[in-house]
């Protein structure tokens, strides 16, 4: 059962008590990500997620660290593109402590000059450490591609360059404008008195107001169908077909999901059945989604000697234009169905897992939808929803290619995929 307050301030709480567990888990959403940004301040929500680590008013890097630490709990933080998740989970006779460590980070933190200049070093190493993930970059330069001139493209991380010019007055300005009551989300899943937790809530966020309500207007999201490729010494070649998706809320996702299942999804399916163990032509291919507020991208990686790309290019090639026509038998339709249904319940059984599931949807969506009726969207899906959303994404006028590696000719390369897909 979930339950959701609005402060007078308008910060949301939503909570789910779940009484036979001995944990609780906690987050505090903002809707700040990399989408929130400009290219010249790119990344800043990201450096601002590892600045709140970094001491506050009465608490060093290490004190943060260690009031949780020593009470056997965890906690950390992430950023998205759309969103910024700080959260805890400890004890639930620990809950007092998360809740005040947390606020304390949130409201408290210094941003001394010194520590940006030391945790600017510390993502720079990241990023190093991207670039040396193909994978992960070859997927950062699809989204850049896919959605250039608009912030959805925009990197995570930022770049050498946007960091390097960021200064504390820029990191303070974004954090007033995005860091707001009514752009934050609290989540509180697992065992906790639920008058008594919402008692400590309101005592750290209660008096909290914001200076006054930002809203970022980015225009009407174009597409830039396009190939775009970048040379690495290495060894394999990582290539990415990007076409355009769902949006996240939107019912047209499960029907897409229980698709990409069949398609590319797992290990039983078309692609990996097909390319890898018929034909050895990769070491990894799947297909797989991402979905933002207004629209989504559907993708099909693969991990391939790079002599091996073309003939694999064609065989993706025939599986899209298969489900294009053949759709999916009954048999795929409810092996799919029950899948998803599976995965999807397996993955609540922990309070963090349900905690980042209604902290998100009610960031984003401003709603919950119960895991009832997440399985009823599930089995309701038909055929002709499936047809409907196939034909749709597999639009090859809305396609986009990357691919890195150490490719000799690439124009060719180019080319010759463009004959393929286009």
């Amino acid at each position: 059962m979930y339950n959701k307050i609005t402060l007078d301030n308008g910060l949301r709480i939503v909570t789910e008590y779940i009484p036979h567990v001995k944990s609780v888990s906690i987050g505090l959403w903002v809707e700040a990500g990399s989408r929130k940004e400009e290219t010249q301040n790119n990344g800043v929500t990201h450096f601002i997620e590892h600045m709140l680590f970094k001491g506050t008013e009465s608490r060093s890097a290490k004190d943060i660290a260690e009031s949780i630490d020593n009470i056997g709990g965890q906690i950390n933080a992430f950023t998205s593109k759309e969103c910024t998740c700080y959260y805890a989970k400890v004890l639930d006779r620990h809950l007092s402590t998360a809740i005040e460590v947390l606020s304390d980070m949130f409201f408290n933190s210094k941003f001394d000059e010194e520590e940006i200049l030391k945790e600017k070093g510390v993502v720079f190493e990241e990023i190093k450490m991207y670039e040396d993930s193909p994978e992960d970059l070859v997927y950062d330069l699809l989204s850049e591609t896919f959605f250039e001139n608009h912030p959805l493209g925009l990197p995570i991380l930022g770049s050498n360059q946007t960091l390097s010019s960021l200064n504390k007055d820029d990191i303070i300005d974004y954090y007033k404008k995005h860091y707001t009551p009514e752009n934050t989300v609290i989540s509180l899943v697992g065992n906790f008195d639920s008058n008594e937790a919402i008692s400590l809530i309101k005592n750290y966020f209660d008096s909290w107001e914001s200076e006054k309500k930002y809203v970022q207007d980015n225009g009407k999201l174009k597409l830039y169908p396009k190939i775009i490729s970048k040379k690495k010494d290495i060894e394999q070649l990582h290539f990415c077909l990007g076409m355009e998706g769902i949006p996240n809320g939107d019912d047209d996702l499960y029907p897409l999901l229980i698709a990409n299942n069949v398609f590319g999804g797992g290990m039983s399916s078309r692609l990996f059945q097909t390319i890898r163990e018929e034909k050895g032509l990769v070491y990894s291919i799947y297909s797989y989604l991402s979905t933002y507020k207004d629209t989504g991208l559907f993708s099909i990686y693969a991990g391939l000697n790079p002599d091996n790309l073309l003939t694999a290019s064609k065989i993706i090639k025939n599986n899209i234009e298969t489900i294009k026509k053949s759709l999916l038998s009954k048999e795929e339709i409810l092996k799919s169905k029950e899948q998803l249904k599976g995965n999807y319940i397996l993955g609540l059984e922990s309070t963090s897992s349900r905690m980042t599931s209604i902290g998100k949807s009610e960031l984003l969506l401003g709603k919950i939808t119960s895991p009832q009726e997440v399985l009823d969207k599930i089995d309701n899906v038909s055929l002709n929803d499936i047809e409907r959303v196939i034909k749709k994404v597999f639009d090859n006028s809305k396609y986009s290619i990357t691919f890195v590696g150490n490719i000799k000719d690439e124009e060719r390369l180019k080319n010759d995929l463009e004959h393929i897909f286009f």
